[in-house]
C-alpha cells in the first residue's frame, strides 16, 4: 500500500488543503477538535469530487444509451450465433469496435475517484502515525487525533491493537463496533445499488457481457469492500460510505427520470407519464418531450410498454407528435397495428360484389356493386318482339338477330351431363 500511496502523492496535497479549508469552516461552528468539524469536512470533500465528477456521469450515461440503441442487433447476433458462443463474444466486440461503444464505461466514475481516494487514505495513516502531510501541520495533527466519530478515532482502525487504539483516547471494542457497522452499510448500500441497476433497469430481453459483468459485480463489490473494509480508517469508511451513498441516489434518481427501454423502470415511468399526461392533455419539460420523441422516431421498433403507452394515449384522444408533444384529436383517429404500423380508422372498407349466378352471367344483366340481382325488367323495343310468325316456328331467330356470323358454322361439342 506505501507504494501505491508515494505514486498518488502528487495529489495527497491537494486533497489535504481542501480538508483542511472545510475544517476551518466546519470548527468554527462545532469546535476545531471534534468529529463533526473532521467528519463533515471528508463527506464535504466526497460531494465536492462528485460535482467535479458529473461531466463523467453524463458521458457514462450517454454510452449506456448507446448501449442500448445496439440491442436490437445483439439480439440477432444471439439468435444467429446461439450455439457458437466464442463466435457470438467476437462479433459483440467487433460491433462494439464499429460502434466506437464500451460496455465497461459505467466503471469510469470509479476510476476516475480511485486517486482521491488512495490520497485521502495516506492522509489518514499519516495522521494514526503521528506524521504531518500536505497542509495538515502538527497543530491539526493533533486536532485530528482528537477527532472522535460515535467514539471512534479518526485514524482508528478495525484491525488496530489495544495499545494502538489506547493511545488515541478510545476503546477497542468501541472501533470495533463502530467500524463493523460502517463496513456493513457500505457493503449493503454497494450491493443495493447494483441490484437496483440490474433488477430494474435492464432489458431482460437481450442478454449481454455486459449484464454478466453488472451481475457478477454486485456480489463481488460488496464482498471486497467487507474484506477490505476492516484495514480501512474510521476517516477513509466515513468517505466511502458517503460517495456510496451519492451513487446510491444519483442512480435511483436516473432510472426514475431516465429509464432503460424495455426495462421495469420503464414501465414504471411510461405509466406515470401517461397519467400525468392524459390529465393535463400536453407534454411539460424538455424531459418528458425527449422520451415521447424518441418513443414516435421508433415506429415498429417500439417494445410492448411503449406500444402500450402510444395506444393508451390515441384512446384517450391524444396524439403523440415527432417534437415530442402531444396534441388533443380524435379518439380513434390514428391507432396501431401489434406490430407498431399507424392505421387509419377513417378509411372506408372495401366491399367485395356479390358473386352471379350461371344465368345472370349467360344473360349479360348488369349488376351494382354490393347489390343483389334486379328485380325490375328492362323494357325491350316493339321491333325486338317476336312475330307470330316466329312463334309457330318454334322461336327461331335468323342468324342477323341471333348475332352469329354468316357462313360455315363449327359444329357444336355435345354438351356434358
Amino acid at each position: 500500500m506505501d507504494t501505491i500511496a508515494s505514486f498518488f502523492s502528487f495529489i495527497t496535497t491537494p486533497v489535504s488543503w481542501v480538508i483542511v479549508q472545510f475544517h476551518t469552516v466546519y470548527g468554527a461552528i462545532f469546535g476545531d477538535d471534534t468529529g463533526w468539524a473532521w467528519g463533515l469536512s471528508i463527506v464535504s470533500l466526497v460531494i465536492l469530487i462528485r460535482i467535479c465528477l458529473i461531466p463523467l456521469f453524463v458521458k457514462q450515461i450517454k454510452a449506456t444509451r448507446a448501449m442500448q440503441t445496439l440491442q436490437p442487433e445483439m439480439k440477432k447476433i444471439q439468435e444467429r450465433y446461439k450455439n457458437d458462443k466464442q463466435r457470438q463474444s467476437e462479433e459483440m466486440m467487433k460491433l462494439y469496435k464499429e460502434t466506437g461503444t464500451n460496455p465497461l464505461s459505467s466503471c469510469l466514475p470509479i476510476l476516475a475517484q480511485s486517486p482521491f481516494f488512495f490520497a485521502l487514505y495516506h492522509v489518514l495513516n499519516s495522521i494514526a502515525n503521528n506524521d504531518t502531510i500536505g497542509s495538515i501541520n502538527q497543530n491539526l495533527l493533533d486536532s485530528a487525533q482528537k477527532a472522535h466519530i460515535f467514539g471512534a478515532p479518526l485514524a482508528a482502525k478495525f484491525t488496530d491493537s489495544g495499545s494502538d487504539v489506547a493511545a488515541l483516547d478510545a476503546s477497542l471494542t468501541t472501533v470495533r463496533i463502530v467500524t463493523a457497522v460502517m463496513i456493513v452499510m457500505m457493503s449493503a448500500s454497494q450491493f443495493y445499488t447494483q441490484r437496483q441497476l440490474m433488477t430494474k433497469n435492464v432489458d431482460t430481453t437481450v442478454k449481454t457481457p455486459f449484464m454478466q459483468q453488472q451481475k457478477m459485480l454486485m456480489y463481488v463489490f460488496p464482498i471486497m469492500f467487507a474484506v477490505f473494509g476492516i484495514n480501512f480508517p474510521v476517516g477513509v469508511l466515513v468517505y466511502w460510505l458517503t460517495t456510496n451513498v451519492w451513487t446510491m441516489g444519483q442512480q435511483m434518481y436516473v432510472i426514475r427520470n431516465n429509464p432503460t427501454p424495455g426495462s421495469k423502470a420503464q414501465a414504471a415511468y411510461l405509466e406515470r407519464l401517461y397519467k400525468h399526461v392524459t390529465h393535463h392533455g400536453k407534454t411539460r419539460g424538455r424531459g418528458e418531450r425527449t422520451i415521447v420523441k424518441a418513443i414516435v422516431a421508433k415506429g415498429r421498433d417500439r417494445n410492448e410498454f411503449e406500444r402500450k403507452f402510444i395506444n393508451g394515449l390515441n384512446k384517450a384522444g391524444l396524439t403523440a407528435q415527432a417534437d415530442g408533444n402531444v396534441v388533443k384529436g380524435e379518439a380513434q383517429a390514428v391507432s396501431q397495428t401489434e406490430d407498431g404500423t399507424p392505421t387509419s380508422a377513417a378509411a372506408p372498407k372495401r366491399q367485395q360484389p356479390k358473386r352471379q349466378s350461371k344465368s345472370q352471367r349467360q344473360s349479360g344483366a348488369p349488376k351494382a356493386a354490393g347489390e343483389g340481382p334486379s328485380l325490375i325488367k328492362s323494357e325491350e323495343p316493339e321491333d325486338a318482339k317476336p312475330s307470330a310468325a316466329a312463334k309457330k316456328t318454334g322461336g327461331t331467330r335468323s342468324k342477323a338477330q341471333s348475332g352469329q356470323r354468316k357462313g360455315p358454322q363449327r359444329p357444336k361439342s355435345p354438351s356434358k351431363k
